[in-house]
C-alpha cells in the first residue's frame, strides 16, 4: 500500500483527499480512479462489531440510492482483507445483503493516519468512525466524526451528499434540513432591495 502525500495530523475542508493503492475486496484500487465521481469515503473501527454490521448492512441496501447521485461508496478499517471478506460474507448469510462497495484493507494504519482519522500515537483505531465527502475533482467537502459507540445515518450521509452536490456551484446555499426537491437560498447581498436580503429563496 502506498500514500501521497506522506500522513498528516489532519485534513481540512477544501483540502484534496491524499491518493493511495491498496487492495480492497474488489481488487486493487488506487483512489484517483475514481476521479468524476463523489466518493464517499468512510471507515469503521473494525469487523465483526455490532454497530459497524448495522452499518454496513444499511448502506448496502442504500448503495442503489448513493450511485443515482454519482457516488461512489468506499470502506475502510484496519482489519486484513479477508477479515473483511469472511464479514462480508456473514452479512449475507446472517441478514441476506450484499455488500457490493469495495472496503479497503488498512493493517498499517497509513491511510488512516493520512487522514487524520487515527491519532499519530494510535497503536488501533477502535475510536475511528468517520466519513469523507469527496467531489469529482478529489477535493473534500465535508468530514463527519462518530464515536465508536453511537453509528452514523445512512439518510443523513445522502442528504448530506444531496446538498454538497445541490450547492457545490457556489450559487446556491443549502439551508437547514434542506432535502433534494426543496427550495435553495441565495448568497446574501447588500444591493438587494428589502428586507429579505441575507435570507432569500433561489428563484
Amino acid at each position: 500500500m502506498t500514500t501521497t502525500p506522506e500522513a498528516a495530523p489532519s485534513l481540512r475542508l477544501g483540502d484534496t483527499a491524499p491518493d493511495f493503492e491498496a487492495r480492497t475486496t474488489k481488487g486493487p484500487l488506487r483512489l484517483s480512479s475514481l476521479r468524476g465521481k463523489w466518493v464517499v469515503f468512510f471507515s469503521h473501527p473494525a469487523d465483526f462489531t455490532p454497530v459497524c454490521t448495522s452499518e454496513f448492512v444499511s448502506l448496502a441496501k442504500a448503495q442503489d440510492r448513493f450511485e443515482e447521485l454519482g457516488s461512489v461508496l468506499l470502506g475502510l478499517s484496519v482489519d486484513s482483507l479477508y477479515s473483511h471478506l469472511a464479514w462480508l460474507k456473514a452479512i449475507r448469510d446472517l441478514f441476506d445483503v450484499e455488500v457490493r462497495f469495495p472496503v479497503v484493507e488498512d493493517p498499517s494504519m497509513a491511510i488512516g493516519r493520512a487522514y487524520g482519522m487515527i491519532g499519530e500515537d494510535a497503536r488501533d483505531s477502535a475510536g475511528v468512525r468517520a466519513t469523507y465527502f469527496i467531489d469529482p475533482d478529489g477535493v473534500i467537502r465535508a468530514i463527519t466524526h462518530y464515536p465508536m459507540n453511537v453509528g452514523r445515518s445512512v439518510d443523513e450521509m445522502l442528504r448530506m451528499l444531496a446538498a454538497l452536490q445541490a450547492a457545490h456551484s457556489g450559487d446556491r446555499l443549502a439551508p437547514e434540513g434542506w432535502r433534494a426537491g426543496e427550495p435553495l437560498l441565495l448568497p446574501s447581498s447588500d444591493n438587494t432591495d428589502g428586507d429579505d436580503w441575507f435570507c432569500r429563496s433561489a428563484p
